[in-house]
């Protein structure tokens, strides 16, 4: 089995809207895969066919080398999920609304309520009464409901979406322990882009139903571009300049910070040619592309609010 997702053509439409357009998941076993992309992207209803939620109207998805159509029960019992916001009975504790579901499904230790609640660090706010919770306490108790059987497979909607910065450390840090020491695969989609660059070790990328691109991070490391950023008093004089004496370097301009992609060697004599020529340079940064600006590159720019 060389992919715990697996997706052939996944195609949902609702009417003459084409959500999803036949989109192919690769996902290996023990790794996290990122799903990045705008609202309205398509993310939410693939994670919701992985899930059997809705169904697709074309192609197929295997898990765990099965199609999920075939001996669905058994599969699913190997799978925690997040689906947009967690739900749970407002009037009950945290410790009550976990109890609920371990009877429901039937199929858990004796003490894995508990231990699910101290993985996500609630275990001293268990009895406390739901609607009482913070948006990050109400995210942190829908993964322990996710990961109270010990699933083989986590798919997270936007998990890490209303917490704090230590919320999402904590979340950040459980996610990445839990793949590396009991080898469990996450599929996780999120907005946070600096979030899914320290977890993931693949990413995917929709845009308006297709996944335009699926890659590894460490393949994306090496693609990603190095460059110098200037801060100075006049842009359009920085470019006049850069045409006349380097007309072979690739370089973008936004108002006065000029950026020179991939000149690094050359970043002394400009500055010294921008100075003879009465331009005042406040700041020199050498810098990478992120993940946001090449997702941003990606899709044609305009973030993915």
């Amino acid at each position: 089995m060389k992919y715990i997702i697996e997706t052939d053509h996944l195609t949902k439409r609702y009417g003459a809207n084409l959500v999803v357009n036949q989109v192919n998941f690769h996902v290996p076993k023990g790794k996290v895969y990122g799903l990045l992309g705008r609202n309205g992207a398509g993310k939410t209803t693939a994670m919701k066919m992985m899930l059997q939620l809705v169904f697709p109207t074309g192609g197929s998805i295997r898990l765990f080398g099965k199609d999920c159509r075939d001996n669905a029960a058994a599969l699913y019992r190997n799978i925690g999920s997040i689906i947009e916001t967690p739900g749970f009975y407002g009037n009950l504790t945290g410790e009550e609304n976990l109890k609920i579901l371990a009877r429901l499904r039937g199929q858990f230790s004796k003490n894995a309520v508990l231990d699910a609640l101290e993985i996500v660090g609630l275990n001293k706010e268990r009895r406390k009464i739901f609607s009482d919770y913070s948006l990050g306490m109400k995210q942190r108790l829908g993964i322990a409901a996710a990961i109270m059987h010990k699933p083989k497979l986590l798919i997270l909607d936007e998990p890490i979406n209303g917490l704090d910065p230590i919320g999402i450390w904590e979340i950040r840090t459980f996610l990445t322990k839990l793949t590396r020491d009991n080898g469990t695969t996450v599929f996780i989609s999120s907005h946070v882009l600096s979030e899914i660059e320290q977890i993931a070790d693949i990413i995917g990328v929709m845009h308006q139903g297709r996944l335009i691109e699926e890659v590894d991070m460490a393949e994306l490391g090496k693609r990603s571009r190095t460059y110098t950023e200037f801060e100075l008093s006049d842009g359009q004089l920085a470019v006049k300049i850069i045409k006349d004496h380097y007309r072979d370097t690739n370089y973008t301009i936004q108002d006065n910070t000029l950026r020179v992609y991939g000149s690094n060697h050359l970043v002394g004599e400009m500055n010294r040619d921008f100075a003879l020529n009465g331009l005042i340079v406040t700041k020199i940064n050498p810098r990478e592309e992120n993940l946001e600006e090449y997702f941003s590159k990606l899709i044609g720019g305009g973030g993915i609010a």
